[in-house]
């Protein structure tokens, strides 16, 4: 009896082993990073050492790890723009990770929410074609758009999470959006301050890859 509770003990520890071994730890491999979106990202309006990617690359090297942020951001940028100019960072070979923040420019302009969905779903299919790793970063649509719009806008950052199994953060602008205190005087872009609480939302769902 004891032999056998024993070679069954044995078997557990290897199977948790192996299931312990066969996890994959993504974030190992990451050694620079492409924040790819618009102004909510670029550093619309703020000094260099002010940028999110800056404060981000900071913010991972405090953390322990070594990881280079490349400003991808182009102030004013659609996702069809991002579509259009995807290419010339996929194709190096050297990006390991995209942080995807498309779609607010999209929503200001009223463009058809199927629009923004099939430009992004084309975004991401380019990206994980070239084995980069994605994380989509989620945008809200103002309720002044409409209700309906606003339905079919923010669903589709989830849907696409969902179908293409990618890392979301649901609001890239969480506790910042509408705080007088973290955005510029536009009540839009992000201040220091805002981009250093959105540094900590993306860095976070950085380090859940491993």
């Amino acid at each position: 009896m004891r032999n056998k509770l024993l070679i069954s003990f044995k078997i557990i520890l290897v199977i948790l082993i192996l299931v312990s071994c066969s996890k994959t730890n993504k974030l190992k491999n990451v050694d620079k990073i492409l924040l790819f979106g618009d102004s909510l990202m670029s550093g619309y309006g703020l000094k260099e050492n002010q940028v999110l990617s800056a404060i981000l690359e900071n913010d991972l090297r405090e953390a322990g790890y070594n990881i280079k942020i490349i400003n991808g951001s182009v102030s004013g940028d659609t996702s069809e723009d991002g579509l259009d100019r995807i290419g010339e960072y996929t194709s190096g070979g050297d990006i390991d990770l995209i942080v995807l923040g498309l779609g607010a420019n999209d929503m200001l302009r009223r463009i058809n929410p199927d629009r923004t969905e099939r430009n992004l779903r084309n975004i991401i299919e380019i990206i994980k074609t070239n084995n980069i790793e994605i994380i989509l970063a989620g945008m809200r649509a103002s309720p002044t758009n409409g209700l309906a719009y606003k339905k079919k806008f923010d669903d589709i950052f989830p849907k696409l999470a969902k179908e293409y199994d990618l890392i979301l953060i649901p609001f890239l602008l969480k506790k910042v959006a509408l705080n007088p205190k973290l955005n510029q005087s536009d009540g839009i872009h992000p201040n220091y301050e805002g981009a250093k609480v959105i540094s900590k939302t993306i860095k976070e769902s950085i380090i859940n890859l491993e």
